[in-house]
């Protein structure tokens, strides 16, 4: 329960300050980690880990 009350905090704050351009950057960064995570036992390693 504890991860969703961190989302609603975040979105309270993002709604009350107008930082709204602030959920695009999260979100991509969420999806890096996924990535990365989600390949690291892959064949696709090494070619991830390229980029960076």
């Amino acid at each position: 329960m504890a991860k969703w009350s961190i989302i609603a905090e975040f979105w309270a704050f993002m709604r009350e300050r107008k930082k709204f351009w602030l959920a695009p950057i999260i979100f991509f960064l969420v999806l890096l980690g996924a990535l990365i995570v989600f390949t690291q036992g892959s064949a696709l390693a090494p070619f991830i880990y390229t980029l960076f």
